[in-house]
C-alpha cells in the first residue's frame, strides 16, 4: 500500500545512516522529515536520490529548524510560507500522486515554545502561539476543503493519553490547556482528520517522543505524542493503518528523540 511517514530527525546529516536504514526497511512513498538543521546546498539530496528518493523539496536552514518533504514520486508546486514575520524554516508544501489522485502535502515544524508556558515573559512560547493562530487564520483564508494533508512536528501533545502522565504535564510546555485547545481549534477548522487516532485508538497511550535527559528512555517512557499526520475527510476515507514505530528511538547510539509515523492509504 501507498505510505506517507513524518519524523522530525534532529539533524539530517548527523543522521542520515539511521533516515537510510528506515528507508531501506519501510519504504514510504513519501517522507516529511523536520529540523534537518542544513541550508538547501548542504542537504544530502544525492544519498537519498541513490536510495530511490530523488524528488525533493526543501526548505533549510542553517544550523537550525529546517523541513524537507522527499518522494519517490515527482513533486510539483513547491511552496514554503514564513510565519509570523520571522525567516525561520518551518513549512514547506508540495503536490504529490500516490496513485490516488493528486494531493498536497504541507510539513509543518511547530515552534517548541521554551520551558516557561507564558507568554508576557517567555518570546519562544509567544512565538508559538502566534504561529498557531498565524495558522489557523491562513486556514480560513486558503480553500483546504480537498485533498490536503498536513503533517510534522508540531511540538503539542493534544489528548491526555498522549502523554506519560496528563496531571503532572498541565503545566509543562506542550500539553497546556492554552495549547492543547490551539491545537484542537485547528483540527476542527476544517473538519481535519487526525489520521494517527482514526486508526490506533484514543484510549491506548501513544507517544512519538522521549526526552535526551531521561537515562533510560524505554523503562521510564516519559514520552509524549508530539509527531502528526492529518489529512481533508476524502484522503481519510483511503487511509488503511497508522504506525508509531517506537523502536526507532533505540536506533543507534545516537538517534533522534523523535520516532517515525507512517500512515498506509489504499
Amino acid at each position: 500500500m501507498p505510505s506517507l511517514a513524518t519524523w522530525n530527525i534532529n539533524s539530517v546529516r548527523l543522521r542520515l545512516p539511521i533516515v537510510l536504514d528506515f528507508l531501506g526497511q519501510y519504504r514510504p512513498d513519501v517522507l516529511c522529515l523536520q529540523e534537518i538543521k542544513c541550508t538547501n546546498d548542504q542537504f544530502p539530496a544525492k544519498a537519498l536520490a541513490d536510495a530511490g528518493y530523488p524528488h525533493q523539496a526543501v526548505h533549510g536552514q542553517k544550523g537550525y529548524h529546517g523541513v524537507a518533504t522527499i518522494s519517490k514520486s515527482p513533486l510539483d508546486e513547491i511552496q514554503a510560507r514564513g510565519f509570523c514575520d520571522i525567516p525561520d524554516s518551518r513549512h514547506v508544501s508540495a503536490r504529490v500522486d500516490l496513485g490516488r489522485g493528486v494531493f498536497t502535502v504541507h510539513n509543518f515544524y511547530i515552534p517548541a515554545g521554551g520551558d516557561e508556558p507564558d507568554p508576557t515573559i517567555n518570546p519562544k512560547f509567544r512565538h508559538k502561539l502566534d504561529f498557531l493562530a498565524e495558522m489557523e487564520q491562513w486556514f480560513d483564508d486558503l480553500v483546504f476543503d480537498d485533498r490536503q494533508l498536513i503533517c510534522g512536528d508540531f511540538n503539542i501533545a493534544p489528548h491526555e493519553n498522549d502523554v506519560w502522565s496528563h496531571k503532572q504535564l498541565l503545566r509543562v510546555v506542550s500539553h497546556t490547556p492554552v495549547e492543547t485547545e490551539a491545537l484542537q481549534r485547528l483540527l476542527a477548522r476544517r473538519n481535519w482528520v487526525d489520521l494517527v487516532r482514526q486508526h490506533i485508538p484514543i484510549e491506548e497511550k501513544l507517544y512519538s517522543w522521549w526526552s535526551y535527559r531521561a537515562k533510560d528512555w524505554d523503562i521510564s517512557d516519559r514520552g509524549r505524542r508530539l509527531d502528526h499526520i492529518w489529512s481533508t475527510r476524502d484522503i481519510a476515507a483511503h487511509a488503511r493503518a497508522a504506525h508509531v514505530l517506537r523502536p526507532a528511538r533505540g536506533w543507534s547510539d545516537k538517534p533522534s528523540d523523535h520516532v517515525p509515523v507512517i500512515v498506509e492509504f489504499a
